[in-house]
């Protein structure tokens, strides 16, 4: 049996073994109170019957107009979890509120197109690729940096999908 609650401060102490994902990005721990204290209702962790943490979903709600919507920043199972559904609910949590509780018109993310799992699912969520960002994830070390898919999903106030439409040419990363 799987919990789904919002973040915790005490849960940055239990979550490292989730970031240990080439494809996870891991960031200070102020960034996640930040977004703890400003977006509570849109980061939630996924927790097993045992306490130990599975995954968990970090967003916000951005943009103006036509472009309020929900972002998800991160979205991360525990590889001991994967393929049980998780992502999938913990997704949903982030949609139903960006829809209902911000009234957006999308939710988007950002993913590397190398990611095929990520990417598969959320195909399969119904999320397409709005657009191409040359040079999204950048590289400290001698891996060279690369593009990343700024994939979007239409929600109820945007029933044409206009949001959705994909540019025809990628942009760059410092146009984002």
């Amino acid at each position: 049996m799987t919990t789904i609650r919002q973040f915790r401060a005490t849960d940055l102490f239990k979550f490292n073994s989730i970031n240990l994902d080439y494809f996870t990005e891991t960031y200070e721990n102020n960034f996640y109170l930040i977004y703890m204290a400003t977006w509570p209702e849109l980061f939630h962790v996924a927790k097993s019957l045992t306490g130990e943490l599975m995954g968990y979903i970090m967003g916000k709600v951005e943009g103006n107009g036509t472009n309020w919507h929900g972002h998800v920043t991160a979205l991360t199972v525990s590889p001991g979890y994967r393929r049980l559904g998780l992502g999938k609910a913990l997704m949903d949590f982030l949609e139903v509120t960006s829809e209902k509780t911000h009234n957006c018109y999308f939710v988007d993310l950002f993913v590397r197109p190398s990611n095929n799992v990520a990417v598969t699912m959320y195909k399969n969520l119904g999320y397409l690729v709005y657009r191409r960002i040359i040079d999204y994830y950048w590289s400290s070390d001698s891996n060279p940096s690369e593009d990343g898919f700024d994939m979007r999903k239409s929600l109820a106030r945007d029933p044409k999908k206009k949001s959705m439409i994909p540019l025809k040419h990628p942009v760059h990363a410092r146009d984002v």
